[in-house]
């Protein structure tokens, strides 16, 4: 699946300050945005989220072939103030809120690669394998209200296998404070030549082994994109989440051989349980 579908980001709600509303409501988040674990609950400490989740989702990156995939869910946070640190699966990070109309957000990652058996139907044959590799993640958003309903939104991605970059907007829906409700982004990608000819380049090798062209790829828009996030709390410990992701590729990906498809789509949902 795509590397980056996936991380984002202030509060100020009617004039209150962030801290006048976290003694009102113990369930307030940091910034009430769905796509954002936040487990504190408006406390500082530890807290602790374990859950599933089930995404139908492209194959890999380009594929035509959809499977159902089972992943796990939630953190673990430790939260002081308006900074909370974070550790989910094999991601390490913080995010912080700055001046209530920035979110900033630093991760330590791996991009999980791609097989050749990743393809049931052998569109990968002979392009061997590509391994695990880490990735750093920064990211920010900038209200363009008090109510963080509107925002601009970016993120840069950096590591083994190139450089990648996004820029958006986004919208929240519902009153809630406590990080439920839904969202919206728009947003185009961008990559340079390395991570584009990783994901999507054949090189003489990878030609003679399977039979495609060879084919390089230049840098520049990779992608316009949209996704949507969807958070509500059953009861004070269980969340039910849900995810939907739509990406359409730029003229260049989609003249890759390894592009069976000109885009690329996910939709999941899943459980958290909060201890």
């Amino acid at each position: 699946m795509t590397k980056f579908t996936g991380l984002l980001l202030a509060l100020c709600i009617n004039g209150l300050s962030v801290h006048s509303a976290l003694a009102e409501d113990e369930k307030t988040a940091m910034v009430p945005l769905p796509s954002l674990d936040d487990f504190s609950k408006g406390e500082d400490g530890w807290s602790f989220g374990l859950g599933l989740g089930v995404e139908y989702e492209t194959a890999y990156e380009g594929s035509d072939e959809f499977g159902l995939e089972v992943q796990p869910a939630g953190a673990v946070q430790w939260r002081s103030g308006d900074n909370i640190f974070y550790f989910a699966g094999e991601a390490l990070g913080w995010r912080g809120l700055r001046a209530e109309h920035w979110l900033l957000e630093a991760t330590i990652g791996f991009d999980e690669g791609r097989e050749e058996s990743d393809s049931d139907d052998g569109h990968l044959d002979g392009l061997g394998n590509q391994d695990e590799g880490a990735e750093l993640v920064l990211q920010a958003r900038r209200a363009l209200d008090s109510n963080w309903r509107y925002w601009l939104v970016s993120r840069i991605v950096t590591g083994d296998d190139g450089n990648l970059a996004l820029f958006g907007v986004g919208r929240r829906f519902g009153d809630q404070v406590d990080g439920t409700g839904s969202e919206v982004n728009l947003v185009a990608t961008f990559h340079d030549s390395e991570y584009a000819n990783t994901g999507f380049g054949i090189d003489a090798t990878q030609a003679a082994a399977s039979g495609l062209p060879a084919t390089s790829l230049s840098g520049g828009l990779r992608s316009i994109g949209i996704d949507y996030n969807y958070r509500h709390y059953l009861n004070d410990n269980w969340q039910l989440y849900g995810e939907a992701l739509f990406e359409y590729y730029s003229s260049e990906v989609r003249d890759s051989p390894i592009a069976r498809s000109n885009y690329e789509a996910e939709i999941g949902i899943g459980f958290i349980y909060l201890f």
